[in-house]
């Protein structure tokens, strides 16, 4: 395979205020440290029947210690696969450290999965232990642990719902302590002698894939690809045990993993979780914290939240807000950035922190953030630019599990929209001849688990890592990321086709949640779109249109000619860019369902699963692209939040939108029927 270009970023020194991670080798060994040199110092805080609770690392390690002992008592032993599955708890943080202590290895599951999903990891894995949050949980272990022949032991935290389960395999949190404290009156040194077998070489955790394509891949990662990954992005940010951040992401995902436990311990910050998902918002505004990260879906559905409860102000409230945003985008990108703005335009951005940036940053829980990072899917320039333009540090960053998260982040002072930065400290980045994005640096997976093939494919011979994205290194050493490699195709007439591209531009608008985006090999580009129930919802309360659900309301030609607006500013947008400009939006149709992970149709971690959208949606998209349909009918399968099966039968419309000449003359067709 050759390549066009290599580039490459310098380690940076060892910072003085971290521990020097080659001694301190392993997250339990971190620990020790942590409670000797932090130990008064908060490490978690949880929600609890609205009150905060708090743990010092002092007392973190205590709790460790005894339940590390607990669980060697019931079996665990070196080289055993520990089940996570649960939301973001303390005590499930905790399980990472207890079996890394003991050599064992944490395999976190999606919480929200149904219990048909969480199989595959599970059994594939060979997990003997699992530790699980609460009765929903307990309950889907239970009905498949006939097909999980090597699980034990399950462990669970809330005890609610579950006292009176009579198995002998099923063990309460607080039970296991008090095994442990057993067992450390008798060893006092035996977590300690655990500990100290560890090594940085060995496997620290195994994360599975998000399987957009197939079965998920368990990522082996050793303690030195983590640490090494969570180190030098500590270090780039200058984060120290000062910071603090929420944890509301998904603990199966590589990147609450990086943040909320490795950089924690690496720091010694405060990880603090949510009461429960619903809260998250609510927590967020009242913990404040410095570092923050979240999906570009997450500053979508705040940003929607924001533009609603505008829509319900007063008129003059609505102009004032308008207008200091208007000037914020004008110039609050430059003052973030440190550029040279002039004095007036300074004076008015301080009169609109007062007036509107500084009370809209309180609201969101963003005032005090000091970096803030997005990642996992492009996020719309727009989007991007509007909370950096309000003063809030957003950054981009690209990774992937196989690369412990950090392939590149973006430096202050270059922070762009259009790109996703420079290569993290230590890392190597090289663009393929056909455009392919590679990788090589310290946090390169080991290997995948029990699938030497798929590590063979994703490895070249010289330790560089493919990851199936499609980009280049533009002129000022940034990477910019087009999209997925086997997503980017061409449309007849030749013109490029990047359908994320044209996703997130149109997932702008807050009346637009979900775009799916067709075009390869066809004569121009349609797609589908998931209208936002509670921004249209809201919309259509205000213009008193009643509507009896989801399904009603996206049938609405009222609402179809909202979103034909939003489309055709897209392609005026796109017709300014030569690359994509024969991409524009000829035809659309509005969903009558969400996308949904429990469908097939996303993944859990929100991405477009396209192959099985093509295949369950083909009558529709055949309609997109028959110039004398005007609308079209599905039956398809649905699932409700119970696990029920249903069937969903509707007529969708179908419309065509304004096309423009483009930036080199290229435009599709102006009617569909031509």
């Amino acid at each position: 395979m050759g390549a066009s270009s290599t580039h490459a970023a310098a380690d940076l020194p060892r910072a003085a205020h971290l521990p020097d991670i080659d001694r301190y080798d392993t997250f339990p060994k971190l620990l020790r440290y942590n409670a000797e040199h932090l130990g008064d110092r908060p490490a978690m805080r949880e929600k609890d029947l609205g009150i905060w609770q708090s743990w010092s690392w002092s007392e973190v390690k205590t709790e460790i210690y005894r339940y590390a002992a607990g669980m060697a008592a019931l079996g665990l032993q070196r080289g055993d696969r520990v089940a996570i599955i649960g939301d973001n708890r303390p005590r499930l943080y905790w399980t990472m450290c207890m079996a890394q202590a003991l050599g064992a290895v944490p395999v976190p599951v999606y919480q929200d999965s149904v219990a048909a999903e969480i199989l595959f990891p599970l059994e594939h894995s060979e997990v003997r232990f699992a530790v699980v949050e609460d009765q929903e949980q307990v309950d889907k272990l239970l009905s498949i642990k006939d097909k999980l022949p090597k699980l034990e032991t399950i462990v669970y935290d809330d005890e609610r719902g579950v006292r009176d389960y009579t198995h002998p395999f099923l063990h309460s949190y607080e039970a296991v302590l008090e095994e442990g404290d057993a067992k450390l009156a008798a060893e006092p040194g035996f977590v300690d002698a655990e500990i100290d077998k560890g090594q940085g070489s060995d496997v620290s955790i195994i994360p599975y894939t998000s399987g957009t394509t197939g079965n998920p891949k368990g990522v082996m990662l050793s303690f030195s690809n983590v640490m090494k990954a969570a180190y030098a992005g500590a270090q780039f940010e200058g984060l120290t045990a000062s910071d603090d951040c929420l944890a509301y992401l998904p603990m199966a995902w590589i990147g609450d993993h990086i943040f909320s436990y490795g950089q924690a311990y690496i720091c010694g910050f405060c990880v603090a979780c949510p009461e429960n998902s619903d809260t998250v918002l609510t927590d967020l505004r009242e913990l404040g914290p410095t570092y923050f990260f979240a999906p570009p879906r997450i500053f979508e559905n705040l940003l929607t939240t924001v533009m609603i409860r505008m829509e319900d102000a007063s008129a003059i409230k609505r102009r004032i807000f308008h207008y200091f945003i208007d000037h914020a985008q004008k110039v609050g990108v430059d003052i973030l950035n440190g550029r040279p703005t002039p004095f007036l335009d300074r004076l008015k951005y301080r009169l609109g922190e007062l007036l509107i940036y500084g009370p809209l940053k309180n609201v969101l829980g963003l005032t005090r953030v000091r970096v803030g990072y997005t990642a996992g899917e492009a996020i719309g320039p727009d989007i991007f630019d509007f909370y950096r333009s309000i003063g809030i540090n957003l950054k981009q960053l690209y990774g992937s599990t196989e690369a412990a998260v950090f392939v590149t982040i973006q430096p202050d002072g270059e922070v762009y929209p259009d790109t996703v930065g420079t290569p993290a400290p230590g890392v190597e980045i090289k663009i393929a001849e056909d455009g392919e994005v590679l990788f090589r640096g310290p946090g390169v997976f080991l290997e995948y688990f029990k699938s030497p093939e798929a590590t063979e494919k994703a490895k070249t011979p010289d330790g560089f890592v493919l990851t199936g994205d499609a980009g280049f290194i533009d002129e000022n050493g940034h990477l910019r990321i087009i999209d997925r490699a086997k997503d980017v195709g061409k449309l007849t007439h030749g013109g490029l086709f990047a359908p994320k591209y044209i996703e997130n531009k149109l997932k702008f608008f807050p009346n637009i949640k979900e775009a799916v985006a067709f075009g390869h090999e066809r004569d121009y580009c349609a797609a589908f779109i998931n209208i936002d129930l509670e921004a249209v919802g809201n919309w259509a309360e205000r213009n008193n249109l009643s509507y009896a659900s989801y399904q009603d309301l996206s049938s609405r030609r009222e609402v179809y000619d909202i979103v034909k607006a939003h489309v055709e500013q897209v392609n005026r947008d796109l017709s300014k860019e030569e690359m994509v400009a024969g991409s524009q939006i000829k035809r659309f149709l509005l969903l009558p369902k969400m996308l949904d992970a429990d469908d097939g149709e996303l993944t859990r971690t929100s991405k477009v699963r396209r192959g099985f959208i093509a295949d369950k949606y083909k009558p529709l998209i055949d309609a997109l692209y028959d110039p004398a349909a005007r609308e079209a009918s599905i039956s398809s399968e649905i699932t409700f939040e119970d696990g029920r099966k249903g069937v969903l039968e509707a007529t969708c419309l179908i419309y065509d939108a304004e096309t423009y000449e483009g930036a080199a003359g290229a435009a599709a067709p102006k009617a569909a029927a031509e």
